[in-house]
């Protein structure tokens, strides 16, 4: 069955505001009024005021553009999902302190390279970087975190980052270092490509090495040709130099250092000693 519903004249007719309707019927246009009577504030005041009056506005009008279009950017790189370099980098700390290796895979190429300048050999493929950084999570313990300071993004998925190891919230000696990082996409997420890893040396040359690099450049200057060979192929230049350690040094050398050695596990033996000692003793006090 169809309802008919009829609507009287009368409810549509305003009862109230009458004088508000009244104003909106001569001026449907309460922004041009308005502009007009800004015009004429503005045509009695001197003419340095108006001019500053407009600057004022317009430097308004530009800082709520601008602020518009950086909310509509970030809101369009959110909704977007664009992958950052500096969130994959953090990303893949934390899985290093959480000793997440799971985790750690899914941040690492099947191409990856690192380069860690504590070591002689970089490590080439994702299952030497997984094995490498296995053993560093597993010397770490429970209790030593690496902690970011700076996190610099470069262009093309490239980020540095400036860290430091801590042990509860103590920063530890000689642990400050710096990683660099290039980063590629697969799929919706980035994973490191390269990485290379400088970290600070407890030996402190100083001014030695000013004097060394000295030496170097100046015989480099003055043989460049033999320069360029070194250069070139710097592993031959050592090889030569150990088979000359092996064949005339070592014999003379390698008994001395094993009598250092066996000292010093000596000396380590007796300083864990003491601790196990200092320990026990400390306990039987504090109960």
């Amino acid at each position: 069955m169809a309802i008919a519903v009829n609507f009287s004249a009368q409810a549509l007719r305003p009862r109230t505001f009458p004088r508000a309707m009244a104003d909106l019927a001569l001026n449907p246009f309460p922004s041009q009024t308005s502009h007009r009577l800004e015009l004429k504030r503005t045509k009695k005041q001197p003419n340095g005021v108006a001019i500053k009056k407009q600057e004022q506005n317009k430097l308004t009008y530009n800082r709520g553009v601008s602020s518009v279009m950086s909310s509509s950017n970030s809101d369009i790189e959110s909704i977007l999902g664009q992958p950052s370099a500096a969130d994959t980098i953090k990303d893949f700390y934390m899985c290093i302190n959480e000793k997440n290796l799971k985790g750690l895979e899914g941040y690492i190429s099947e191409d990856c390279y690192i380069e860690d300048c504590s070591f002689y050999n970089p490590f080439n493929g994702k299952r030497e970087v997984i094995h490498f950084f296995y053993l560093l999570m597993g010397s770490m313990g429970q209790n030593m975190k690496f902690i970011i300071e700076h996190i610099c993004e470069g262009d093309s998925f490239t980020a540095g980052v400036n860290w430091h190891l801590e042990w509860k919230q103590t920063q530890i000696p000689f642990t400050r270092g710096c990683s660099f990082y290039e980063c590629s996409e697969e799929g919706e997420i980035l994973v490191i490509k390269k990485a290379r890893i400088i970290i600070e040396s407890p030996l402190k040359p100083g001014g030695v090495v000013l004097v060394l690099l000295k030496n170097v450049t100046t015989i480099f200057d003055e043989f460049p040709q033999v320069a360029e060979w070194f250069l070139k192929s710097p592993h031959v230049i050592l090889q030569w130099l150990l088979k000359i350690y092996a064949i005339f040094v070592a014999p003379l050398i390698n008994p001395l250092l094993a009598g250092y050695v066996r000292i010093g596990k000596f000396m380590a033996g007796l300083f864990a000693l003491a601790i196990k000692i200092v320990v026990y003793i400390s306990r039987i006090f504090s109960r």
